[in-house]
């Protein structure tokens, strides 16, 4: 593996061309992975996620202690949703967007609105701004390099989970390149990393493809997104989604519950639809005063 090496020189010294020999190589490098460039693994489709962290007055930050916000709608994103998440004593601020990348300021500044006095008064500690993926790469395996995590593509539609499946994705494949060395007897080659590969395929691919289905269903109107907001209100929907969400998996249900579920679904729809006229008539416009 050939690499630059740094340090040593000082801020802005030129590193030095190295060469280092390794049994296999696994690219955990982020979704502008450079290992998968290497590899020749291919694009994905990608959101860019925006976020404000936000310092607010300690007695607005006694309201978030005990919760997170999460907001839909066309103003604050056209296919995604924006948040309001708690951190140690600060809140993150944010939205994102897979197909209206060029109007996210817009959309951030829209998502402060909704938020309203709950942050108003507060001060943007720092601004940051990802690209999350949206789909595993077209190629995660090749000889001996395997991409996990944000470099494979491991993110999830609809949540923009990606923490859990990038450690889950690390650990599965450290122990298929343990298994297939044979506690170091053996060279591993790419039949041993794909075993990586079909494992984590076969335990998740339910579940991307699950919310991968919510997303398009539910993120592309706000008749929809009216009717995503209503049926999360039903207590059925919270524990599956709770479990689900704990398991990392989908958690089979009741077929009772689900058919009941399906109908409520429909007349949500329906009913959002009917109302499509007014809600795309009231929208927030008014501005927001952080500093």
């Amino acid at each position: 593996m050939h690499y630059t090496k740094y340090g040593g020189g000082g801020v802005g010294a030129a590193g030095v061309a190295s060469t280092l020999e390794v049994d296999a190589v696994i690219g955990a490098d982020g979704a502008n992975s450079r290992v998968a460039k290497a590899i020749g693994a291919g694009d994905y489709e990608y959101a860019i996620a925006f976020q404000e962290r936000v310092k607010i007055p300690e007695e607005k930050m006694e309201y978030y202690k005990e919760r997170a916000e999460m907001y839909v709608g066309a103003d604050v994103s056209s296919d995604f949703y924006a948040w309001v998440f708690p951190k140690c004593d600060h809140v993150a601020v944010g939205t994102g967007t897979v197909i209206d990348k060029g109007d996210i300021k817009r959309f951030q500044a829209a998502t402060r609105l909704r938020a309203g006095d709950k942050i108003e008064g507060g001060r943007i500690l720092r601004v940051e701004a990802h690209p999350i993926p949206e789909h595993p790469r077209p190629r995660r395996v090749l000889d001996r390099v395997a991409l996990v995590g944000d470099a494979a593509g491991y993110v999830t539609k609809c949540s923009g989970e990606g923490i859990y499946f990038a450690a889950k994705s690390g650990r599965m494949c450290a122990e298929a390149i343990l298994e297939g060395s044979e506690a170091g007897s053996r060279m591993v080659d790419e039949s041993d990393l794909r075993r990586y590969l079909n494992k984590f395929d076969k335990t998740y691919w339910p579940t991307y493809k699950v919310l991968d289905v919510l997303q398009k269903v539910f993120y592309r109107s706000n008749p929809a997104r009216e009717a995503f907001v209503e049926m999360c209100a039903d207590e059925y929907v919270q524990k599956m989604t709770f479990d689900s969400y704990l398991y990392k998996r989908v958690v089979p249900g009741s077929p009772l519950e689900d058919l009941k579920l399906a109908v409520k679904t429909i007349g949500s729809l329906i009913r959002a639809n009917a109302l499509r006229n007014y809600m795309d008539t009231n929208t927030l416009t008014a501005p927001t005063n952080l500093r």
